[in-house]
């Protein structure tokens, strides 16, 4: 959600500050005032390119800054606090050079496009990017329908996920299965060399450790033996330890602060013994054999020119082994093994098919209930018998993906008994924006977009249609933080917060002022938007407007 907005120098904008809060805020001003440089402002933070004619005239540059609550991207892991701030600023000198940085960090426009997307969204005549990109319509409906999606969307990933692992396994029998004589000669003659040598896990590094003892086991015996006569034979620590012991114990007859050292003394001699005890059995243990010292040697020499052929590690040199004996098997039973790849893939494929037609039916079952409630939705905004159909296509096999086997399109009606067509061919900018205006109703807060920000939606409307405008705005609030650029009085008296745009002029360049109006200079601008005016009458209408919108809210 967007909290504060501060632009710097943009167009005619010098400086100016913009807060907004959950539900509703209109933004109106005489034509030419500088609404336009506002919301180039937003779209500068939601990623698009700046140009150095953006810049204010005389100045060296300009500067946008958004402070977001709860920014969808600039979370790594989990859902977003909505309390955590982040600020978004843009920089463009005089002569175009541009810079972004997120939370002090510099990012690159692709990059804050990815952080932004679930951000806000531009809701204009030329930002339905969106709704006019087929692409991007299946989305839309499985946001929508996320529930009644979930199970079969869920069964079909799986499915296609086994699918497209069971036809690389096909195709990687079908390569093994062409494998050139030479690779087939060289992969026996790694199986065979390995085979008579018959390594086994582990057994390189015991072998090792064995061999440390049997080429030293002379020195090992004398070393050992010297260690355990140093300990407890005659004169040895053993001795020392206990007259040690005894001579203490004596004198704490006399100072019993001294037994504990005696005692330590003691303990310490039961440790010394248990080691001697050990050294001496260890030393009787070694059992010298030439021929076995000379067995594993041989046995170590096979093994090292194994690893040095095919190593650098024993696990290495079993594991050229495995994939030698995998591709012998694989060419003496390629049909067997190619039949039961073919069968995987069959049976993969038919259940990909079962799965591909239950979420099919289940979208275009979806698809009905989703378009009926947006022309609805329409007809709300006084369009008429104009309604939308979203056309669910079964797509070939080749198309398929892991989002599934079906292709969405949003289609516009132009009126009833009409033929349908594109959205993006046949409906006017102003039918696009109420259209996108209706999905967005429809959507909840299941379309993943905080901020809803429109531009132009009420043009060409009036009487009935701009009160129906301006409900469809207000429940749309609900959900959403909406921002409206406006022209219509019926619209800008359900908002929670009024901006008013204006042009100063008479000291050198103009520029633009932005002010939030309340109480009776909110009264002025309704009045100034019904009538061009603060007369009288315009002034009482536009007291009962918002009077009567107030006591609606009570």
């Amino acid at each position: 959600m967007i909290d504060q907005i501060r632009v710097r120098n943009l167009a005619l904008i010098e400086e100016a500050l913009l807060t907004l809060g959950a539900g509703l805020t209109v933004v109106t001003g005489e034509t030419g005032a500088g609404k336009t440089a506002l919301l180039s402002a937003i779209r500068l933070l939601l990623g698009s390119r700046a140009n150095a004619d953006s810049v204010r005239e005389g100045a060296e540059g300009l500067v946008v800054e958004g402070r977001f609550l709860g920014l969808p991207g600039s979370c790594e892991e989990g859902d977003p606090d909505p309390d955590d701030e982040s600020v978004v600023r843009r920089t463009v000198s005089a002569e175009g050079r541009s810079r972004t940085t997120v939370n002090g960090d510099m990012v690159t426009l692709k990059q804050l496009g990815a952080i932004m997307e679930r951000s806000a969204d531009i809701c204009g005549q030329h930002d339905q990017q969106k709704l006019l990109r087929p692409a991007e319509h299946r989305q839309l409906l499985d946001d929508w329908a996320s529930d009644q999606l979930q199970e079969p969307l869920g069964a079909y990933r799986e499915a296609f996920g086994k699918a497209r692992a069971a036809a690389r396994e096909l195709d990687r029998v079908r390569q093994m299965k062409e494998t050139s004589s030479a690779q087939l000669e060289e992969a026996r003659f790694i199986l065979r060399r390995i085979d008579e040598v018959n390594p086994l896990p582990g057994e390189y590094q015991e072998l090792l450790s064995d061999l440390a003892r049997g080429e030293h086991a002379e020195t090992l015996s004398c070393s050992v033996r010297e260690a355990a006569s140093a300990l407890s034979g005659e004169g040895g620590a053993l001795d020392g330890l206990n007259a040690a012991a005894a001579a203490l114990e004596s004198a704490a007859r006399f100072d019993p602060d001294l037994l504990p050292y005696a005692q330590s003394l003691r303990e310490a001699t039961y440790v010394v013994e248990d080691v001697a005890r050990d050294a001496r059995s260890y030393a009787e243990d070694i059992d010298f054999d030439p021929q076995v010292l000379l067995d594993q040697q041989e046995r170590a020499a096979q093994l090292q020119g194994l690893i040095r052929a095919y190593g650098p590690r024993m696990e290495d040199v079993l594991e050229a082994r495995e994939q030698a004996a995998d591709l012998v098997s694989l060419v003496d039973d390629s049909e067997q093994r190619e039949a039961a790849a073919l069968r995987a893939v069959e049976a993969a494929e038919q259940r990909l098919e079962q799965t591909a037609e239950e979420l099919h039916q289940a979208r275009e079952r979806a698809a009905e209930e989703f378009a009926a409630l947006v022309s609805s939705q329409m007809q709300r905004l006084e369009m008429g018998t104009a309604s939308v159909e979203c056309a669910v296509e079964l797509l070939d096999r080749s198309r398929w993906t892991a989002e599934g086997p079906s292709g969405v399109e949003l289609l516009f009606r132009p009126g009833a008994g009409m033929q349908s067509r594109p959205l993006a061919r046949i409906a006017s900018g102003g039918e696009i924006s109420r259209v996108m205006l209706a999905v967005h109703v429809v959507m909840g807060n299941r379309d993943q977009v905080d901020t809803l920000v429109f531009d132009e939606v009420d043009a060409g409307v009036g009487g009935a249609t701009a009160l129906a405008l301006a409900d469809v705005l207000a429940d749309l609030s609900q959900t959403h933080q909406v921002l409206v650029v406006t022209h219509l009085p019926q619209v800008a008296v359900k908002a929670d917060q009024h901006y008013v745009v204006r042009k100063e002029e008479g000291r050198g360049i103009p520029r633009t002022i932005l002010e939030n109006v309340q109480d009776e200079d909110r009264v002025v601008e309704i009045a100034r938007m019904l009538a061009g005016d603060a007369t009288k009458g315009s002034l009482a209408h536009a007291r009962e407007l918002l009077g009567e919108e107030a006591a609606s809210l009570v």
